[in-house]
């Protein structure tokens, strides 16, 4: 008879072919009543599933988090039965789950509008109500297509010609309505709940290919409870807000445009920023590492041997040179990588054991193919500038070079106000290259380190392992980190490479005078700096830091008669340093500040003839009604000390202020209240 064992290390067989929903009805009524699936070794399954060996067992209750998947998955199947009933001769085609919930394609004649989700939510809280079991089926293949060939379901014929021979075809029952489902399912309709909501539709091609019919799809959202909705609906508007894009248009930093798909045309304020952060990061790697380099474009023989034509060609820009002559004909990429280059500099001239570790950085501009569909702003574009850097250094050296780099990624974070991290081993994948013997040795100074890592952050820094997630030339760390609102962004990486130097045939010479090939960690903490400033823009919602604003200081004048005291108050913060711009027009004072609030510019000294006789300023800060009056000298002393960097505050022995976004951006509007 089977055994099996429960969480808790009990263990009890059970008569062949017993179902989960006999086991836990054996064990409680009441655990019965709130079980909707079991989980056997690892795999969640139906509850009405057959048991036929030893597992182990777990119990699913609707508020486990496993089960929020199950509620996202039936929310579909009711979402397809009400359309079926309220639009009769609709077909459904299929409705996978997608992070946040899922979406169903439908084969209508005219398409559906968000003016129907009304109709369709109130069909849904019906179908809802009457809790109707679900009941998995085994049909044969050709009973199936009979029934749904019968039924005009053209697509789902097609559908199951796709299932390869041999696979059982099931069949998922909710009452009198059914569709072709692999499962698993929660043990009723009445199970999901009502904390769904529809969100959106759009077309979409049969199988995602433009020769086929276009259908519609409608998204929807589905989670345990109304409050778990209510935040992510709040989430919804929160990102909207503060997306990158629509910010980047108001406060005038960036744009796009067609004859440049994929690469960013940086206006003068989005670009001071941009080389805000390089300044800082260039500050954070001053000493430590030397600062290269290497061209743009290489002749692909090069990428042959880095392994790059074989595994990434289809992301690389290649071009044949144009020359007339015969050898002038040889074939370049545009650099995706930096790597390649830097190993190349490290080759230019014999390295001793005593060199190393030797660290190289380079805010290189890099270039890879994405499809027009997948780039998104800011967040994913062709061409893009890396802070990369490599480290080559003796086996030995290793760990704690990767610990060295995790403590300068994580003060990083830190100084721009994140707090919540996650890092994550990524392990071999299926296609790579180097020796299994390598790998293990690679992978194995990674868990060292990982461990390492959770254990000097106390609790801090959570840690986890990705099988199958690592670059195809080594194991890599991934940082991960949370943003303002409660999204995950994965920035900077720590990749070992056994693999790179060996095949350029990089050396060094051993205290023993004999050559061994370094050991190469690639390194990026911001990753992409386009992305990373993307994501400060949605963090911060423009409202920057004053380090980090374009324009730091506005200075804004109530009459006239103050112009020629504003144009003293300009010269001497630019003098001091700071970023300054001005407004003195005819216009009224709430006028200006709220044209300056919408661009976020974080101060505005407001001028009249009050504060030009007594050479004051009067400070407004971002999101705040409140002004304070300060001499002229000590205002702009106040703002130098607040624009200086976290990074030059600490080297000047002055205590950090920089806020963490909890602290300082408020949940509804993003704006950090005055001092």
């Amino acid at each position: 008879m089977p055994i099996l064992t429960f969480p808790d290390g009990n263990a009890r067989s059970v008569e062949p072919g017993s179902t989960g929903r006999s086991v836990v009805e054996g064990i409680a009524k009441s655990l019965a009543k709130r079980t909707v699936a079991m989980v056997l070794d690892g795999t969640v399954h139906d509850l009405s599933d057959p048991i036929e060996r030893d597992a182990a067992i777990e119990f699913i209750a609707r508020d486990d988090p496993r089960a929020l998947e199950l509620i996202r998955h039936d929310c579909a199947h009711v979402l397809a039965e009400a359309v079926q009933a309220l639009w009769p001769g609709t077909q459904v085609t299929i409705g996978p789950v997608i992070e946040n919930g899922f979406y169903y394609d439908f084969a209508k004649n005219e398409p559906f509008t968000p003016e129907d989700f009304p109709a369709i939510e109130a069909k849904m809280r019906e179908i809802m109500s009457r809790d109707a079991p679900f009941t998995k089926e085994v049909w044969k293949r050709d009973d199936i297509k009979k029934v749904f060939a019968d039924k005009g379901e053209a697509y789902k014929v097609e559908l199951v010609d796709a299932i390869p021979p041999g696979e059982d075809l099931k069949v998922y029952r909710q009452g009198d309505w059914f569709d072709l489902c692999r499962g698993p399912h929660m043990t009723s309709t009445g199970k999901v709940g009502t904390a769904f909501k529809l969100m959106k539709v759009a077309g979409a091609y049969w199988r995602g290919d433009s020769n086929n019919p276009m259908l519609t799809r409608i998204y929807g959202t589905a989670w345990a409870s109304k409050e778990d909705l209510d935040a992510y609906l709040h989430r919804l508007e929160e990102a909207e807000r503060r997306d990158h894009r629509r910010l980047g248009r108001e406060m005038d930093l960036f744009h796009f445009q067609e004859e440049g798909p994929g690469v960013v045309f940086w206006h003068a304020k989005g670009w001071t920023i941009f080389q805000e952060l390089i300044a800082y990061m260039r500050r954070r790697l001053k000493g430590d590492y030397a600062e290269v380099n290497a061209p743009q474009i290489l002749d692909k023989s090069l990428w042959e041997t880095s392994g790059h034509w074989d595994w990434y060609r289809e992301n690389m820009f290649a071009a044949q040179s144009a020359g007339d002559e015969a050898e002038d004909k040889r074939w370049f990429a545009l650099k995706p990588m930096n790597c390649p280059g830097h190993v190349q500099i490290f080759k230019h001239g014999l390295k001793s054991y005593r060199d190393l570790p030797l660290r190289m950085a380079e805010f290189g501009i890099v270039h890879r193919y994405e499809p027009s569909g997948a780039m998104h702003g800011l967040m994913r574009v062709r061409g893009f500038t890396q802070d990369d850097a490599h480290i080559f250094c003796t086996e030995d050296q290793l760990a704690a070079e990767c610990l060295k780099i995790n403590e300068l990624i994580l003060s990083t974070y830190a100084d721009f106000g994140f707090g919540e991290i996650v890092v994550k081993l990524s392990t071999r994948p299926e296609k790579r290259v180097g020796s299994d013997a390598l790998w293990d040795h690679a992978e194995g100074v990674m868990t060292t380190v990982l461990a390492q890592i959770e254990e000097q952050s106390a609790g801090r820094i959570r840690t986890e392992v990705n099988p199958g997630e690592g670059a195809f030339y080594g194991p890599k760390f991934e940082y991960v980190l949370r943003d303002a609102i409660g999204r995950d962004w994965q920035c900077g990486t720590t990749q070992v490479d056994f693999n790179l130097p060996e095949r350029f045939g990089a050396f060094y010479v051993d205290a023993d005078s004999q050559k061994k090939p370094p050991v190469m960690v690639h390194r990026a903490i911001c990753g992409s700096m386009e992305r990373f400033t993307g994501i400060l823009i949605e963090h911060f919602a423009g409202h920057f830091p004053l380090w980090l604003a374009p324009v730091q200081v506005m200075v804004a004048t109530i009459t006239q008669e103050a112009d020629a005291y504003a144009a003293e108050v300009i010269a001497a913060a630019t003098r001091a340093g700071l970023r300054v711009e001005s407004d003195l027009r005819n216009e009224k004072i709430n006028y200006k500040v709220r044209e300056h609030s919408l661009a976020k510019v974080p101060v505005m000294l407001v001028l009249g003839r009050k504060e030009g006789e007594e050479r004051t300023v009067s400070i407004r800060r971002l999101g705040s009604q409140q002004t304070r009056t300060l001499g002229l000298d000590a205002a702009l002393a106040e703002l130098v000390a607040e624009a200086a960097s976290p990074d030059i505050r600490r080297a000047q022995g002055v205590a950090d202020t920089v806020p963490t976004e909890a602290a300082t951006l408020d949940a509804h509007h993003g704006e950090r209240p005055a001092p």
